[in-house]
């Protein structure tokens, strides 16, 4: 099946919010791209890379601030796109605090073939916090310098791990995790802060993620990664609305809830965690624009949470918080 793509210009704000519409309208896979991130990214001393083409990187350089995703070329997939393309006029029209760019349109053309390995190429493994190497499953790791391997596949949902926010959930991870705790991923992507929880020490892991695929692609990580069934459960869904999914995690209950997604979804989680978590239990929460942070601290603190840490990097933020004693 080929496919087509849209890619829109917005601003490194602008890349949340219209992400945010994007996924609303059942888009998913979307790739960002933005010239800071790259030059960022060349630069960052802790990442290694055994080699890298300067031809793979032409056409990164003065990139801006973009997002790309696919759709499959059928009538469809060109009806989701016209009503794409009319969204994002209301958007920029009714968006009045933030910048979003031009929001100005590219259409693309690509084989799935093509699409589906294209990103590889740019994969390497590389070093999260302390503890963990993340390692992709097409690649081999000479030197694991000690540390936990991580073997990731993402397949078509979000999560590499190359991104600032999901450094900043590791990170916490590592500091806040203890030894035989019990995890709740919410919004799992390809489940690798999940997994990188049970390398690292967990007793047992949930993932939920409203994208259906993201169940295979958990199962396969975490079989790369010799995590059984029996330690590890996946589910598709939406907590926010499905009130059976909602029930099954209420019940459980967890020592740590770790959700990486955006700013929008942490604030309407805020009112369901609390119902998740033990009493002295721990919430990780990133994907966080800096300029939502305050927004989501507040949503936070009013539904029962104490911030105990915020970390930022770049335009990113990451916090932990608990809830609050009586």
């Amino acid at each position: 099946m080929d496919l087509i793509g849209m890619t829109i210009e917005t601003t490194e704000i602008g890349l949340e919010i219209v992400s945010g519409y994007l996924i609303s309208m059942g888009i998913d896979g979307i790739q960002f791209e933005d010239e800071t991130d790259f030059f960022n990214f060349m630069e960052e001393p802790e990442i290694r890379f055994d080699y890298v083409d300067e031809s793979l990187l032409e056409g990164k350089k003065d990139c801006g601030s973009k997002l790309t995703f696919y759709v499959e070329d059928n009538e469809e997939g060109k009806e989701l796109l016209k009503e794409i393309e009319k969204g994002l006029i209301e958007l920029k029209k009714n968006e009045t605090e933030f910048d979003l760019g031009s929001l100005n349109i590219t259409y693309l053309e690509e084989k799935e073939q093509d699409y589906a390995n294209e990103w590889k190429k740019y994969f390497k493994p590389f070093s999260v916090g302390e503890k963990l190497i993340i390692k992709p499953s097409w690649e081999d790791l000479s030197d694991d310098e000690g540390k936990t391997v991580l073997t990731i596949d993402p397949g078509s949902v979000f999560g590499s791990g190359t991104h600032e926010t999901t450094k900043l959930c590791t990170l916490f991870i590592e500091k806040y995790m203890k030894e035989n705790d019990t995890v709740l991923d919410l919004g799992c992507g390809s489940g690798i802060l999940s997994i990188a929880a049970l390398l690292l020490g967990a007793k047992s892991a949930d993932a939920v993620d409203i994208e259906e695929n993201a169940v295979e692609v958990c199962y396969t990580n975490a079989s790369l990664n010799n995590i059984s069934k029996d330690i590890y459960t996946v589910k598709s869904g939406d907590i926010l609305s499905d009130k059976e999914l909602d029930l099954y995690y209420k019940e459980k209950k967890y020592d740590l809830v770790v959700s990486n997604i955006v700013a929008d979804v942490i604030i309407a989680l805020s009112k369901k965690v609390p119902n998740y978590l033990k009493d002295d239990g721990y919430y990780i929460a990133s994907g966080i624009i800096l300029e939502r942070l305050l927004e989501v601290q507040n949503a936070l603190e009013e539904n029962g949470f104490t911030i105990i840490e915020t970390q930022t990097e770049k335009e990113w933020a990451a916090l932990v918080c608990k809830k609050k004693q009586n």
